[in-house]
Protein backbone atom coordinates (compact mmCIF):
# COMPACT_ATOMS: atom_id res chain seq x y z
CA UNK A 1 0.00 0.00 0.00
CA UNK A 2 1.01 3.61 -0.44
CA UNK A 3 1.31 6.16 2.34
CA UNK A 4 -1.95 6.52 4.26
CA UNK A 5 -3.54 9.72 2.98
CA UNK A 6 -6.09 11.83 4.78
CA UNK A 7 -8.70 10.49 2.39
CA UNK A 8 -7.62 6.87 2.78
CA UNK A 9 -9.31 4.75 5.41
CA UNK A 10 -9.77 1.24 6.66
CA UNK A 11 -13.36 0.50 7.63
CA UNK A 12 -13.86 -1.18 11.02
CA UNK A 13 -15.98 -3.84 9.32
CA UNK A 14 -12.79 -5.14 7.69
CA UNK A 15 -10.79 -5.30 10.92
CA UNK A 16 -11.63 -8.89 11.91
CA UNK A 17 -9.95 -10.16 8.77
CA UNK A 18 -7.02 -7.78 9.17
CA UNK A 19 -6.54 -8.64 12.84
CA UNK A 20 -6.23 -12.35 12.14
CA UNK A 21 -3.52 -11.54 9.63
CA UNK A 22 -1.94 -9.10 12.10
CA UNK A 23 -1.69 -11.82 14.73
CA UNK A 24 0.03 -14.10 12.20
CA UNK A 25 2.33 -11.21 11.25
CA UNK A 26 3.36 -10.68 14.90
CA UNK A 27 3.94 -14.40 15.33
CA UNK A 28 6.20 -14.40 12.26
CA UNK A 29 8.24 -11.66 13.97
CA UNK A 30 8.81 -14.03 16.93
CA UNK A 31 7.05 -11.71 19.35
CA UNK A 32 6.07 -13.15 22.71
CA UNK A 33 2.51 -14.26 23.38
CA UNK A 34 2.11 -11.43 25.86
CA UNK A 35 3.29 -8.80 23.33
CA UNK A 36 0.95 -10.20 20.68
CA UNK A 37 -1.94 -10.00 23.13
CA UNK A 38 -1.09 -6.39 24.08
CA UNK A 39 -0.66 -5.26 20.46
CA UNK A 40 -3.92 -6.87 19.33
CA UNK A 41 -5.73 -5.30 22.27
CA UNK A 42 -4.46 -1.83 21.24
CA UNK A 43 -5.76 -2.31 17.70
CA UNK A 44 -9.14 -3.52 18.98
CA UNK A 45 -9.32 -0.53 21.33
CA UNK A 46 -8.58 1.84 18.46
CA UNK A 47 -11.44 0.49 16.35
CA UNK A 48 -13.82 0.55 19.32
CA UNK A 49 -13.19 4.30 19.53
CA UNK A 50 -12.85 5.11 15.83
CA UNK A 51 -14.71 3.49 12.95
CA UNK A 52 -12.02 4.26 10.38
CA UNK A 53 -8.24 4.20 10.31
CA UNK A 54 -6.98 7.52 8.93
CA UNK A 55 -4.20 9.96 9.78
CA UNK A 56 -6.76 12.10 11.60
CA UNK A 57 -8.16 9.25 13.72
CA UNK A 58 -4.66 8.07 14.58
CA UNK A 59 -3.87 11.51 15.99
CA UNK A 60 -7.17 11.57 17.88
CA UNK A 61 -6.35 8.17 19.35
CA UNK A 62 -2.99 9.49 20.52
CA UNK A 63 -4.75 12.39 22.25
CA UNK A 64 -7.13 9.90 23.90
CA UNK A 65 -4.18 7.85 25.18
CA UNK A 66 -2.46 10.93 26.60
CA UNK A 67 -5.61 11.84 28.51
CA UNK A 68 -6.21 8.39 29.98
CA UNK A 69 -2.89 6.57 30.45
CA UNK A 70 0.61 6.90 31.83
CA UNK A 71 3.40 7.78 29.36
CA UNK A 72 4.80 4.25 29.26
CA UNK A 73 1.38 2.83 28.36
CA UNK A 74 0.85 5.55 25.75
CA UNK A 75 4.09 4.59 24.01
CA UNK A 76 3.25 0.90 24.20
CA UNK A 77 -0.10 1.49 22.45
CA UNK A 78 1.59 3.75 19.88
CA UNK A 79 4.15 1.01 19.17
CA UNK A 80 1.28 -1.42 18.68
CA UNK A 81 -0.53 0.83 16.18
CA UNK A 82 2.73 1.60 14.38
CA UNK A 83 3.36 -2.12 14.05
CA UNK A 84 -0.17 -2.47 12.66
CA UNK A 85 0.65 0.26 10.14
CA UNK A 86 3.75 -1.70 9.11
CA UNK A 87 1.58 -4.76 8.63
CA UNK A 88 -0.70 -2.72 6.37
CA UNK A 89 2.39 -1.39 4.55
CA UNK A 90 1.69 2.18 5.69
CA UNK A 91 5.14 2.60 7.26
CA UNK A 92 5.31 6.32 6.48
CA UNK A 93 2.15 7.05 8.48
CA UNK A 94 3.51 6.07 11.89
CA UNK A 95 2.73 8.08 15.00
CA UNK A 96 5.63 9.64 16.89
CA UNK A 97 6.35 8.38 20.38
CA UNK A 98 6.16 10.76 23.32
CA UNK A 99 9.35 11.65 25.15
CA UNK A 100 9.64 10.31 28.69
CA UNK A 101 12.04 12.04 31.02
CA UNK A 102 14.21 9.37 32.58
CA UNK A 103 14.59 9.27 36.33
CA UNK A 104 18.04 9.86 37.70
CA UNK A 105 17.55 6.94 40.05
CA UNK A 106 16.29 3.36 39.90
CA UNK A 107 13.66 2.27 42.41
CA UNK A 108 11.22 -0.58 43.02
CA UNK A 109 13.96 -3.22 43.15
CA UNK A 110 13.97 -5.82 45.88
CA UNK A 111 16.96 -5.31 48.16
CA UNK A 112 19.59 -8.01 48.45
CA UNK A 113 18.65 -8.48 52.12
CA UNK A 114 14.95 -8.96 51.33
CA UNK A 115 15.82 -11.31 48.47
CA UNK A 116 17.94 -13.47 50.80
CA UNK A 117 15.18 -13.40 53.42
CA UNK A 118 12.53 -14.43 50.89
CA UNK A 119 14.72 -17.28 49.61
CA UNK A 120 15.24 -18.57 53.14
CA UNK A 121 11.57 -18.42 54.11
CA UNK A 122 10.40 -20.15 50.93
CA UNK A 123 12.89 -22.96 51.49
CA UNK A 124 11.95 -23.34 55.17
CA UNK A 125 8.24 -23.45 54.31
CA UNK A 126 8.73 -26.09 51.60
CA UNK A 127 7.70 -23.73 48.80
CA UNK A 128 10.39 -25.23 46.59
CA UNK A 129 8.87 -24.35 43.20
CA UNK A 130 8.77 -20.66 44.07
CA UNK A 131 12.13 -20.84 45.78
CA UNK A 132 13.59 -21.87 42.42
CA UNK A 133 11.39 -19.41 40.51
CA UNK A 134 12.92 -16.41 42.28
CA UNK A 135 16.38 -18.01 42.22
CA UNK A 136 16.23 -18.38 38.43
CA UNK A 137 15.00 -14.84 37.88
CA UNK A 138 17.61 -13.32 40.19
CA UNK A 139 20.49 -15.53 39.04
CA UNK A 140 19.90 -15.34 35.28
CA UNK A 141 18.05 -12.07 34.63
CA UNK A 142 15.39 -13.98 32.71
CA UNK A 143 12.06 -12.33 31.91
CA UNK A 144 8.96 -13.99 33.32
CA UNK A 145 7.69 -14.76 29.79
CA UNK A 146 10.99 -16.58 29.20
CA UNK A 147 11.10 -18.29 32.59
CA UNK A 148 7.88 -20.22 31.99
CA UNK A 149 9.47 -21.76 28.88
CA UNK A 150 12.26 -23.48 30.85
CA UNK A 151 12.21 -27.28 30.75
CA UNK A 152 13.93 -29.97 32.81
CA UNK A 153 16.27 -30.70 29.90
CA UNK A 154 17.57 -27.12 30.07
CA UNK A 155 18.83 -27.75 33.60
CA UNK A 156 20.83 -30.70 32.36
CA UNK A 157 22.30 -28.53 29.58
CA UNK A 158 23.08 -25.65 31.92
CA UNK A 159 21.52 -23.09 29.60
CA UNK A 160 18.38 -22.16 27.69
CA UNK A 161 18.41 -20.83 24.11
CA UNK A 162 15.61 -18.42 23.33
CA UNK A 163 14.68 -16.72 20.09
CA UNK A 164 13.35 -13.17 20.09
CA UNK A 165 12.49 -10.50 17.53
CA UNK A 166 14.19 -10.90 14.19
CA UNK A 167 15.13 -14.53 14.97
CA UNK A 168 17.87 -13.36 17.32
CA UNK A 169 19.13 -16.11 19.60
CA UNK A 170 19.91 -15.39 23.24
CA UNK A 171 21.48 -17.92 25.57
CA UNK A 172 20.49 -17.81 29.23
CA UNK A 173 23.10 -19.47 31.43
CA UNK A 174 22.21 -21.35 34.61
CA UNK A 175 24.99 -20.86 37.19
CA UNK A 176 26.57 -24.17 38.25
CA UNK A 177 25.58 -23.86 41.93
CA UNK A 178 21.93 -23.28 40.93
CA UNK A 179 22.06 -26.07 38.33
CA UNK A 180 23.30 -28.57 40.91
CA UNK A 181 20.70 -27.63 43.51
CA UNK A 182 17.92 -27.81 40.90
CA UNK A 183 19.04 -31.29 39.82
CA UNK A 184 18.85 -32.55 43.42
CA UNK A 185 15.31 -31.14 43.71
CA UNK A 186 14.23 -32.69 40.40
CA UNK A 187 15.76 -36.08 41.28
CA UNK A 188 13.92 -36.14 44.63
CA UNK A 189 10.66 -35.59 42.76
CA UNK A 190 11.44 -38.09 40.01
CA UNK A 191 11.22 -35.40 37.34
CA UNK A 192 13.18 -36.15 34.18
CA UNK A 193 11.34 -34.18 31.49
CA UNK A 194 8.67 -31.59 30.83
CA UNK A 195 8.23 -28.03 32.05
CA UNK A 196 10.60 -27.06 34.84
CA UNK A 197 8.05 -25.11 36.88
CA UNK A 198 4.70 -26.69 37.67
CA UNK A 199 1.75 -25.41 39.68
CA UNK A 200 0.05 -27.38 42.45
CA UNK A 201 -2.05 -29.21 39.86
CA UNK A 202 1.01 -30.44 38.02
CA UNK A 203 0.49 -28.13 35.04
CA UNK A 204 3.08 -25.70 33.66
CA UNK A 205 3.10 -22.55 35.75
CA UNK A 206 1.86 -19.35 34.10
CA UNK A 207 3.22 -15.80 34.24
CA UNK A 208 0.02 -14.52 35.86
CA UNK A 209 0.16 -17.34 38.40
CA UNK A 210 3.69 -16.35 39.38
CA UNK A 211 2.74 -12.67 39.72
CA UNK A 212 -0.21 -13.45 41.96
CA UNK A 213 1.69 -15.91 44.14
CA UNK A 214 4.60 -13.51 44.65
CA UNK A 215 2.19 -10.90 46.00
CA UNK A 216 0.78 -13.51 48.37
CA UNK A 217 4.27 -14.38 49.61
CA UNK A 218 5.05 -10.68 50.10
CA UNK A 219 2.05 -10.36 52.41
CA UNK A 220 2.83 -13.64 54.19
CA UNK A 221 6.41 -12.60 54.96
CA UNK A 222 5.73 -8.90 55.62
CA UNK A 223 7.64 -7.68 52.57
CA UNK A 224 6.75 -4.65 50.47
CA UNK A 225 4.46 -5.93 47.65
CA UNK A 226 5.70 -3.04 45.50
CA UNK A 227 9.12 -4.67 45.16
CA UNK A 228 8.07 -8.34 45.08
CA UNK A 229 7.15 -8.79 41.42
CA UNK A 230 8.87 -10.76 38.61
CA UNK A 231 10.81 -7.95 36.93
CA UNK A 232 12.17 -6.86 40.31
CA UNK A 233 14.33 -10.01 40.41
CA UNK A 234 15.60 -9.31 36.88
CA UNK A 235 16.58 -5.86 38.15
CA UNK A 236 18.28 -7.48 41.15
CA UNK A 237 20.33 -9.68 38.82
CA UNK A 238 21.39 -6.67 36.74
CA UNK A 239 22.36 -4.56 39.76
CA UNK A 240 24.35 -7.39 41.32
CA UNK A 241 26.04 -8.24 38.02
CA UNK A 242 27.13 -4.68 37.23
CA UNK A 243 28.35 -4.11 40.80
CA UNK A 244 30.41 -7.31 40.77
CA UNK A 245 31.74 -7.32 37.22
CA UNK A 246 31.36 -3.82 35.82
CA UNK A 247 30.92 -5.30 32.32
CA UNK A 248 27.90 -3.40 31.02
CA UNK A 249 28.31 -4.73 27.46
CA UNK A 250 28.08 -8.34 28.64
CA UNK A 251 25.16 -7.48 30.90
CA UNK A 252 23.34 -5.94 27.94
CA UNK A 253 23.80 -9.20 25.99
CA UNK A 254 22.69 -11.35 28.92
CA UNK A 255 19.54 -9.27 29.43
CA UNK A 256 18.73 -9.30 25.72
CA UNK A 257 18.64 -5.52 25.39
CA UNK A 258 18.66 -4.19 21.84
CA UNK A 259 20.71 -1.16 22.92
CA UNK A 260 23.37 -0.79 25.59
CA UNK A 261 21.75 2.55 26.46
CA UNK A 262 18.82 0.62 27.93
CA UNK A 263 21.25 -1.22 30.22
CA UNK A 264 22.87 1.98 31.51
CA UNK A 265 20.01 2.53 33.94
CA UNK A 266 21.62 -0.11 36.16
CA UNK A 267 24.59 2.18 36.65
CA UNK A 268 22.29 4.46 38.61
CA UNK A 269 21.59 4.18 42.29
CA UNK A 270 18.17 4.08 43.92
CA UNK A 271 16.87 7.26 45.51
CA UNK A 272 17.44 5.78 48.99
CA UNK A 273 21.03 4.90 48.05
CA UNK A 274 21.58 8.44 46.77
CA UNK A 275 20.15 9.89 49.97
CA UNK A 276 22.35 7.65 52.13
CA UNK A 277 25.49 8.64 50.22
CA UNK A 278 24.66 12.35 50.43
CA UNK A 279 24.14 12.08 54.19
CA UNK A 280 27.46 10.27 54.55
CA UNK A 281 29.49 12.70 52.45
CA UNK A 282 27.94 16.11 52.97
CA UNK A 283 28.99 17.60 56.30
CA UNK A 284 29.35 21.27 55.33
Amino acid sequence: MAVLKEADSLDSRDTDLYQEGFRDYLTSKNMSANTICVYCYAVRQFFEIHKELTIATLQLYKVYLLEHYKPQTVNLRIRALNCYMEYLNHKDSKMTMIKIQQKMYLDRIISQADYEYLKRRLWEDGEFSYYFVIRYMAATGVRISELVKFEVVDVKSGFKDLYSKGNKMRRIYIPTILKQKTEVWLDKNGRKKGALFLNRFGNPITASGIRGQLKAFALRYNLDPEVVYPHSFRHRFAKNFIENSGDIALLSDLLGHESIETTRIYLRRSSSEQYRIVNKIVDW
